[in-house]
């Protein structure tokens, strides 16, 4: 009997720890603050799996990202390629119940992505230094019906 127990903590200790439930970031999302548009769209989790993209159109022009959430072989993940570039992994650091926080001390910036949902408002930050001092950028974006534009 030693033997099984030992065995099933082992077992026990090497599991990943289960992974959130994702489903309050789904949606269609708009900010339409400094002069920009930006729009994130996140599918509802499917086997653990969100996908997103989002587009940023400012006076210089337009931007794109595309994204996902969920498991990778680094442990439960936000997976950024912005303009199509290959991409980073940002491993799940914390988590609530409508909080997210990603991290990757490794790259240059940002080292952290967070999201956060209150009511029909979700937050997106990232956070990380450049040249040796703090910096961060933060979204706040309103739900949208699908394919809403800003004012003009």
């Amino acid at each position: 009997m030693p033997t099984a127990a030992v065995l099933a903590a082992v077992l026990f200790q090497a599991a990943p720890p289960p992974a959130p439930d994702m489903a309050w970031m789904a949606g269609y999302w708009l900010d339409c603050s400094d002069g920009r548009e930006v729009s994130e769209t996140w599918s509802d989790p499917r086997g653990g799996l969100s996908v997103g993209h989002a587009v940023t159109v400012t006076a210089r022009g337009v931007s794109f990202e595309v994204s996902h959430i969920g498991p990778t072989p680094q442990g439960f993940a936000y997976v950024a390629q912005p303009g199509g570039a290959p991409p980073t992994v940002f491993v799940l650091a914390e988590s609530g119940p409508a909080r997210a926080v990603f991290a990757n001390a490794e790259n240059d910036f940002p080292t952290r992505v967070i999201y956060e949902r209150d009511g029909d408002a979700l937050k997106a930050r990232i956070e990380g230094e450049i040249d040796g001092q703090a910096r961060g950028m933060e979204w706040n974006f309103r739900s949208a019906p699908l394919n809403a534009r800003c004012p003009a």
